[in-house]
């Protein structure tokens, strides 16, 4: 028993000998050791922990990568809502911020935390008793993804919390991951070598990446983080965050160093324009500041808006710009009909971008622009995000440009184009038009709605030139045949549509009252009208008066709901849905919600005969439970089908309550 506890301990030194390289060279920048002695001790621990994997423990360095891909990402409600920021865009704005601080601080000592606004995704990492036990992704600001296995990649996160004054047994962590410059363009280097497609810009590899359900393709992106606010239990544990931001460096984790404490406004823009001379010379990318009210008190006294903070505002750099040339102008056509002239650009590299298109928005913004075919033009990222043509050119001009007119007739299908009076977008007005199909289809597949995945823009294409769906209710009359039949299609890309399709059918009413794109109504009305009225049935029936009296819809949203559901086509639509099972009633209206499912978590494993697992999924969700692709402690159901391997053990185990597919039936019966 000595010599085991002294191995353990020899096993323990060795682990904590890693940590510190690892911080030394993730977060300090100040390696010690080359790669090839890290590596070795690395091996080192690999080899003792594989002859000995009853000393093997969660924060260990060999844990950082997991072995086999993951099943999907469980959905985790956030503690407190990760919000937006409201945006400035000038000084005057950012002065304006500090005049509304002002007030609401009433006489009370005010400073600011000026720090770098990183460009990439918010992640929340929750640790207890020091140990990192979730990682989960900003999501919609109330409801992120469990991605704790890839955050677990990242180096500068640590596995285990070096703390010096414990602040409680449960901290979350918030911060930006993001690629770095070199790695990112590393990245598309190999990706173009193996036929791949380069990434758009590092915010969006970010994302893509830290949504990869394999954490081993995840680790060769090297993500990084910078950490940028702390929780302990509910609450925020120290009088100001300027405390709270030391705290998080003493602890191992990477805290952005370019920040400051300020006094004044006038103290944060002179910050913020030093910054801005260095940016390029940084070697991740940002946007911009974020200015933070220092006292923790006063942030809670000065609240939130719907949104965002009151105490806390981004200063969003301008948008970098650029020149190139219009090689043609064309126009899409929208799901709703409205007709958008696009710039098709000579490409050019934008803020770490390559734009190859612009939008012009309407008849009207071209018409201010003058633009014409091959004209030079000036374009920005509007926000560092969507690329618009600011001005033309003219003194580049040569004589052989062609003047743009709008088509008289739509582009896509040669119908009738409206532009009602007093609105500036022009609308194929044609219900029959291709190009509006494959918009509603690909909205009505979309996260938000039906989340039907791996319905992408290919497939949309060719269901509809083949006419084979001519709306969404076609859609579930698919079979396995006519999927396969499609190019690029093979039997087993085809039944997973098919088991996605079916599981679509369990969505939520306010799901399905978002995807079917009245206009107007985004996926919040549409929660608010399921909520309100139970079912599909009584909300086509509602007046336009009843609709105009629930709060948040306004007379034009009732206007637009009541015309919808009263157009023979809709009716029809709705008719083949409600007819091909999709749920027209809310969960509570349909009685679904039970004690047994409502706030449980759920793992599936083997194969069920009467599911398969995207519908199984489905199910659990719409009885209010929750699914992890994981077995831990907290899940409180293991639903076990044929040839349920690994995590049967695991729950057994832990205790953990397992159900065969007959008592699975059962519960939903």
């Amino acid at each position: 028993m000595a010599k085991a506890v002294s191995l353990e301990q020899e096993i323990e030194k060795l682990r904590e000998e890693i940590r510190r390289h690892e911080e030394l060279y993730y977060v300090q920048d100040s390696p010690e050791v080359s790669d090839a002695d890290y590596d070795t001790l690395l091996e080192t621990l690999k080899a003792l922990e594989l002859e000995h994997p009853e000393f093997v423990t969660p924060d260990s360095p060999t844990q950082r990568v997991g072995g086999r891909p993951a099943e999907g990402f469980a959905e985790v409600v956030h503690r407190r809502p990760m919000l937006s920021l409201d945006n400035s865009y000038n000084i005057e704005e950012l002065r304006a911020f500090d005049q509304r601080c002002q007030r609401l601080a009433d006489g009370r000592s005010l400073e600011y935390v000026a720090e770098l606004k990183i460009d990439g995704l918010s992640l929340s990492l929750h640790y207890a008793n020091q140990i990192l036990v979730r990682g989960v992704t900003r999501g919609d600001g109330r409801i992120g993804e469990d991605v704790t296995q890839n955050a677990r990649t990242i180096r500068s996160v640590p596995l285990k919390l070096r703390t010096k004054k414990s602040i409680g047994d449960e901290v979350e962590v918030r911060g930006e991951a993001f690629i770095p410059r070199k790695v990112f363009e590393k990245t598309n280097a190999e990706r173009e070598e193996q036929g791949e497609s380069r990434f758009a810009n590092p915010r969006n590899a970010a994302a893509g990446t830290i949504r990869q359900l394999d954490s081993r393709i995840v680790a060769t992106r090297k993500l990084d983080m910078f950490a940028y606010d702390l929780i302990a239990g509910d609450r925020k544990p120290f009088p100001t965050h300027w405390e709270a931001l030391n705290w998080m460096e003493d602890a191992g984790l990477r805290v952005n160093p370019n920040r400051k404490l300020c006094g004044t406004i006038e103290e944060v823009i002179e910050f913020a324009n030093e910054i801005e001379a260095q940016r390029d010379a940084l070697d991740y990318e940002i946007d911009g500041l974020v200015v933070k009210v220092n006292s923790t008190a006063l942030q809670d006294d000065f609240g939130t808006t719907n949104k965002a903070p009151r105490w806390a505002i981004a200063y969003k750099y301008a948008a970098r710009q650029a020149t190139t040339r219009v090689i043609k102008i064309v126009v899409q056509v929208g799901r709703t009909g409205a007709l958008t002239p696009v710039a098709n650009l000579e490409p050019v590299s934008l803020a770490g971008t390559t734009v190859a298109r612009a939008t012009l928005h309407n008849p009207d913004e071209v018409k201010r622009l003058g633009i014409r075919e091959g004209d030079w033009v000036l374009i920005e990222k509007g926000g560092d995000v969507i690329p618009k043509v600011l001005s033309v050119i003219k003194s580049k001009r040569t004589g052989a440009e062609k003047p743009f007119r709008m088509p008289r007739k739509c582009p896509v299908c040669g119908g009738e184009i409206s532009r009602p009076e007093g609105e500036v977008v022009s609308r194929c007005v044609a219900a029959d038009c291709p190009a509006q199909l494959k918009g509603r289809l690909l909205h009505f597949a979309s996260r938000r709605a039906m989340r039907i995945e791996g319905l992408g823009e290919s497939l949309v294409d060719q269901f509809v030139d083949s006419g084979k769906v001519r709306d969404a209710g076609d859609l579930y009359t698919l079979t396995l045949e006519d999927i396969a039949a499609l190019e690029r299609m093979a039997t087993k890309s085809a039944a997973n549509l098919i088991a996605q399709i079916k599981a679509s059918k369990l969505r939520d009413l306010s799901n399905l009252v978002y995807a079917l794109g009245l206009r107007h109504v985004g996926d919040r009305t549409a929660t608010t009208l399921a909520r309100h009225f139970g079912s599909l049935d009584k909300l086509s029936q509602a007046s336009v008066e009843e609709l105009d009296e629930i709060p948040e819809i306004g007379l034009t949203v009732a206007e637009s709901v009541h015309d919808w559901f009263h157009d023979d086509g809709n009716i029809e639509l709705c008719r083949r849905l409600e007819a091909a099972g999709v749920t027209t009633k809310t969960q509570k209206s349909a009685g679904t919600t039970d004690d047994r499912f409502a706030g449980k978590q759920f793992v599936l494993t083997g194969t069920l005969e009467t599911f398969n697992r995207d519908e199984a999924r489905a199910v659990i969700e719409a009885c209010g439970g929750r699914v992890s692709s994981s077995v831990s402690k907290k899940t409180d159901y293991l639903v076990a089908g044929a040839e349920a391997g690994s995590k049967l053990e695991k729950a057994t185990s832990l205790g953990v309550t397992v159900v065969d597919e007959a008592a699975f039936r059962k519960m939903l019966a």
